[in-house]
């Protein structure tokens, strides 16, 4: 099963907040972790990496805490997971090398590597600043876009 880590859970939700709170400056990493019930010390050292690869800025003082470095429609979900989780690989064949001990007999590998490259694009075109609940149920009528469109082949 594909599945993000907690990590990767908890920097979505610190990003998500620092883009909603972009007006009112920094936050501190206690602000975000309080907002979310995110254990402030894994939390801080999320922000930290999050700075490490651009995504964040960090200023220190009475008046610090944690920036956006870039507009929010810019950042994707990707990125972030990425930062956090490194390279998204759906099966252990799907790698930069690309090679294991089945690739002379292998079948799936191809469709697997589509399945791969599917999710990584639906992710990098998620950006933060659209990240948000949806409601179960539109009273307008009208539906949320959709991510991905999944086509069942005809036999």
């Amino acid at each position: 099963m594909l599945k993000l880590t907690k990590k990767a859970d908890y920097a979505l939700m610190a990003m998500k907040d620092l883009a909603e709170h972009a007006h009112v400056g920094s936050r501190s990493a206690k602000d975000v972790a309080d907002s979310y019930g995110i254990p402030p010390e894994a939390l801080a050292k999320i922000l930290q990496r999050l700075v490490r690869v651009g995504l964040l800025h960090s200023q220190h003082g009475t008046k610090g805490g944690y920036t956006l470095a870039r507009a929010a429609h810019t950042i994707s979900a990707f990125e972030v997971i990425q930062a956090i989780d490194g390279p998204l690989f759906i099966t252990s064949c799907v790698t930069v090398r690309g090679e294991c001990d089945q690739s002379d007999r292998c079948t799936i590998r191809e469709p697997l590597r589509k399945v791969n490259q599917s999710i990584e694009d639906v992710l990098k075109r998620i950006k933060i600043a659209h990240m948000r609940e949806e409601p179960e149920d539109s009273s307008d009528g009208s539906k949320p876009a959709e991510l991905v469109t999944i086509h069942e082949p005809v036999i």
